[in-house]
C-alpha cells in the first residue's frame, strides 16, 4: 500500500509537470498537482527520516480526516466550475505566483519544523512524555512556538490562491484557523504537563505564529 500510494503521488506529479511545462489554460492546475503531491510525499519521507519508528502509511496524511478529505473536494469542484463559468479567472498568473509563493514558503516551514524536532515530531499529539522528548526552541522554533502549524496553514491557503478559487480562499482559511486554535490549545496543554515552567517561559517570549492565536491560557 505504501508502494501503490507513493506511486500514485509520483504520477500526479509527473502529470502536474507536464501540464506546468507549457503555455496552456491549465497551467496553474499543474502547478497546484505538483505542490499537492510533493507536500504529502514529503511528509512520508521526512518522517522515515526523523522518526522511523512512527511510520505508517497515515504518515502520507492522505487521510487525515474526513474534513481534510471534504476541502481538497471542495477545491476541485470550485476550480473546475469557476473554469467552465469564469476561464478568465483561472488566468491571473500573478496571483497564481502569490499562491505558489504561499506553498513554497509554507511547506518549506513545515519541514524545517519537521527536520528541526527530529524524533520529538510526531503527526499525533503524545499524551505520554517518552525519554527521549525535549523540548525545541532552536531554528524555526526560535521564530514561532508552532512552526509545523504555520506552515501548513499557508500553504493550505496558498493553495486556493494558486487556483484561484475566491471561495476556497475564505473556507480554507477560517477552517484551518480554527483547526489550529483547537489543536495548538490541546498540544499546550500537554507540553505544558511535559515541560513545565521550561515551556511557560518559552510560551512567554515565542509567539505562536499564526494570527490571533495565543494558545492556551495559564491562570497564575
Amino acid at each position: 500500500q505504501i508502494a501503490v500510494r507513493a506511486g500514485f503521488l509520483g504520477f500526479a506529479f509527473g502529470c502536474g509537470l507536464l501540464l506546468s511545462a507549457g503555455r496552456s489554460a491549465w497551467r496553474h492546475l499543474g502547478w497546484y498537482m505538483c505542490s499537492l503531491s510533493l507536500f504529502h510525499y514529503s511528509e512520508y519521507l521526512v518522517t522515515a527520516i526523523n522518526n522511523p519508528r512512527s511510520l505508517s502509511l497515515d504518515s502520507f496524511l492522505l487521510n487525515h480526516s474526513f474534513e481534510y478529505n471534504l476541502a481538497a473536494l471542495s477545491s476541485w469542484v470550485e476550480f473546475t466550475l469557476e473554469k467552465l463559468l469564469f476561464p478568465e479567472l483561472k488566468q491571473i498568473t500573478w496571483l497564481s505566483t502569490v499562491g505558489l509563493l504561499m506553498v513554497i514558503f509554507g511547506d518549506c516551514l513545515r519541514k524545517a519544523a519537521m527536520l528541526t524536532a527530529g524524533s520529538n515530531f510526531n503527526h499525533i499529539v503524545q499524551n505520554e512524555k517518552s525519554d527521549t522528548h525535549t523540548l525545541v526552541t532552536s531554528g524555526v522554533y526560535g521564530w514561532f512556538r508552532h512552526p509545523s502549524y504555520v506552515g501548513w496553514f499557508y500553504w493550505s491557503i496558498g493553495t486556493q490562491v494558486l487556483l484561484c478559487n475566491p471561495i476556497c480562499v475564505v473556507g480554507y482559511a477560517l477552517a484551518s484557523w480554527r483547526f489550529f486554535r483547537e489543536r495548538i490549545e490541546e498540544e499546550e496543554i500537554t507540553l505544558i504537563h511535559f515541560f513545565g515552567e521550561e515551556y511557560l517561559e518559552y510560551k512567554r517570549k515565542v509567539p505562536s505564529g499564526l494570527p490571533f492565536i495565543k494558545g492556551v491560557k495559564v491562570e497564575l
